[in-house]
């Protein structure tokens, strides 16, 4: 199974687009009709329902692994020794890495030529950066949809990767199958990880960089944190790894297989996705709903009611209802 070679056209999709066509380039795995949809996606094109809309029956068989973690863990690198772990055994790969926003021009700040390199010829590796555009979580808006057009286009896996997290952005729990926490010794994780949220949302724990000292402890750290938690069908694995030598990186992919297997035992996977859908569904609700309360006058009408709070002849509650009751109307 390899990603085909042929384009998509020069200028991309228009409103006289052919959505057959799209659909039969992306079961072929073509990397320009791939890349071009995904930038629409982030550019939040107004064919993007119907995009989605025409490849949604392709989707659903990936299995996608979030990789997260502070920033300096080796995140990056991890995900390019998983990518070969995954190839060896011949099934296709895509990686979704969401970047910083370049504060000039709002792309990512590390394109996907900088990354994994090795794998940048291999037909059945397909890499993507995504630039987060200021939305705080770890990861892009667009990061579900872009999930699905990988997914449409026959990823057996997709490796989604975020940007360095803090304690609270977990994000990544509600995009991936299967979330993997990515920790390093000496730079506090541990500490960090007992704090927040990351120890709660991690189904495989990661210490990579483990040839430096303090790894095995920072292992056992995670261990006796875990040991204090409520006690579930599934205990999250903490492997040791070494990225940039390839070292523990199958033991971390048997471990992702065996939650997987796992997911699919108890019914974990269809409540991940069905939560997954929800949150997407609720997500396009409330854009849409902001649009159409820009849109009301222009913001005129919104600007007048700011007025009449600032103004006290009105509450905050009884403006919103004013605004939502113009925004739905004729």
């Amino acid at each position: 199974m390899s990603w085909g070679s042929g384009g998509a056209g020069r200028g991309g999709y228009h409103c006289g687009m052919d959505l057959d066509e799209i659909v039969g380039k992306v079961k072929a795995r073509d990397r320009r009709t791939v890349a071009r949809l995904i930038s629409l996606v982030e550019d939040e094109s107004p064919q993007l329902a119907e995009i989605v809309r025409a490849i949604g029956p392709l989707s659903g068989g990936a299995a996608i692994v979030g990789l997260t973690g502070a920033p300096g863990v080796g995140k990056s690198t991890l995900a390019a020794a998983l990518v070969s772990e995954i190839r060896a055994e011949g099934r296709t790969v895509s990686v979704l890495a969401i970047d910083p926003t370049s504060p000039f021009t709002g792309g990512a700040l590390l394109g996907d030529r900088l990354r994994m390199q090795d794998h940048a010829t291999d037909p059945g590796v397909f890499i993507r950066s995504m630039a987060t555009r200021g939305r705080l979580g770890g990861l892009a808006w667009a990061t579900p949809h872009a999930l699905r057009i990988l997914d449409a286009a026959g990823a057996d896996v997709i490796i989604l990767e975020t940007v360095g997290v803090g304690q609270a952005e977990v994000a990544v729990v509600h995009a991936a199958d299967t979330a993997v926490v990515v920790l390093a010794p000496g730079m506090g994780d541990a500490v960090q990880a007992s704090k927040a949220g990351l120890l709660e949302i991690g189904d495989v724990y990661v210490i990579n960089k483990a040839d430096r000292e303090g790894a095995r402890a920072a292992a056992r750290d995670i261990e006796q944190m875990l040991d204090l938690g409520a006690a579930g069908e599934w205990r999250p694995p903490v492997i040791e790894t070494v990225a940039e030598q390839g070292t523990g990186v199958g033991a971390l992919w048997q471990a992702i297989l065996r939650h997987r297997e796992h997911l699919g035992r108890s019914g974990g996977l269809r409540r991940r996705r069905l939560d997954r859908a929800g949150r997407e569904i609720s997500e396009i609700a409330v854009a849409s709903l902001r649009a159409s309360i820009g849109g009301v006058g222009d913001g005129a009408v919104l600007a007048g009611l700011a007025e009449e709070v600032v103004d006290r002849r009105l509450d905050p509650y009884a403006a919103a209802e004013k605004l939502l009751g113009r925004a739905g109307g004729p």
